[in-house]
């Protein structure tokens, strides 16, 4: 068996010394890009990896960033907002060597302890904050605790550290214009806890859109972005003495159990009730009949945090940056209203 290649035997197929090997592959100024190109293409050929704890040791640094997660297992397992944003994290780290560590508690106070040990330990370079809460407390912690920060948000925020925003509020007016254009005028909304700063500006856009297009504002319940939470609102709604003829969910999967809530009992998905998502999941064009929904390119806003969560560890220039804004995906499970609605409406 061939011995593992060493950073000595890039250095020297390469003619280089250590350092500049070092340089080269950690994207630092003081190698030629002609002499750093060669570097890669010889360690390519040699099949060499630096080793991840030898390049911490030599930089100081724990080449790991992290997130943080108060969610239950049961609601994060449903929602798939987490993997495509991590897998987007993923893809900008692995080409940079870096690593994610990912911390899953079940509560606030735990969050807090989580953020306090990994600071204390100097087990991360830096973290990501999601889920951002109205008048939350955690970004002026992260301050306090020195650990570099990017702020995944719904839009442009007041905070201490850089954000990466991508303004979601485009697409749920889009949603509810689209139903107004079809001819509803009793639309609701099932939104997110009350706690997080997005689901407050996706009920602030629906109850917008409504108001500009002259209509009252609908019934709004707060659920927990899970399925069961989705078809117990939609339940609620559908029970209530005047039922809306459209729910605008904050997501897609409480979009997908409301369908099917709504299908039990009898109703037929689009002519006695229109639904739109928030996500646009793989499944959403699947299913039947497809979701109607407003798509986000998760992917692409994991990479943008990513990278700019790098550039501040670095300590590069990392300002706001706000990503375009979501597409509403217009299928199947929008309609007109039935005649008997549109006449007793």
């Amino acid at each position: 068996m061939r011995p593992r290649p060493t950073i000595a035997d890039v250095a020297r197929a390469a003619g280089v010394s250590k350092g500049a090997v070092s340089f080269a592959l950690n994207d630092r100024p003081g190698v030629a890009e002609a002499t750093r190109a060669r570097i890669l293409a010889v360690a390519d050929d040699l099949g060499w990896t630096p080793s991840h704890r030898a390049r911490a040791l030599s930089s100081s640094r724990a080449m790991t960033v992290g997130l943080v997660l108060a969610r239950l297992p049961e609601t994060l397992s449903a929602d798939p907002f987490f993997p495509a944003f991590i897998g987007g994290v993923e893809a900008t780290l692995s080409d940079r060597g870096q690593a994610l560590l990912l911390q899953v508690v079940a509560d606030q106070q735990s969050e807090r302890r989580s953020y306090e040990a990994l600071a204390a330990n100097g087990r991360v370079d830096g973290v990501f904050l999601t889920d951002l809460r109205v008048d939350d407390p955690r970004p002026d912690l992260l301050k306090s605790l020195g650990l570099p920060t990017v702020v995944i948000a719904p839009g442009p925020v007041d905070s201490p550290w850089p954000v990466v925003a991508v303004d979601d509020r485009p697409g749920i007016t889009a949603a509810v214009e689209h139903l107004v254009s079809l001819g509803h005028r009793q639309i609701a909304h099932v939104a997110g806890p009350l706690e997080f700063v997005h689901t407050r500006s996706r009920r602030e856009a629906w109850a917008t859109a409504l108001q500009v297009a002259g209509l009252e504002e609908g019934p709004c319940l707060h659920a927990d972005f899970s399925p069961a939470g989705g078809a117990e609102a939609t339940n609620r709604l559908l029970d209530s003495a005047e039922p809306p003829t459209a729910i605008v969910f904050a997501n897609d999967m409480m979009a997908i159990a409301g369908m099917s809530a709504a299908q039990t009992r009898g109703l037929h998905v689009p002519d006695d009730l229109s639904v739109t998502g928030f996500d646009d999941t793989p499944i959403a064009g699947h299913l039947r009949p497809p979701l109607t929904t407003v798509r986000t390119d998760v992917v692409a806003w994991g990479r943008a945090a990513a990278d700019a969560l790098l550039r501040l560890i670095d300590g590069g220039p990392c300002l706001d940056l706000s990503l375009p804004s979501p597409q509403l995906v217009v299928r199947a499970s929008t309609a007109a209203p039935s005649l008997a609605e549109t006449d007793s409406a």
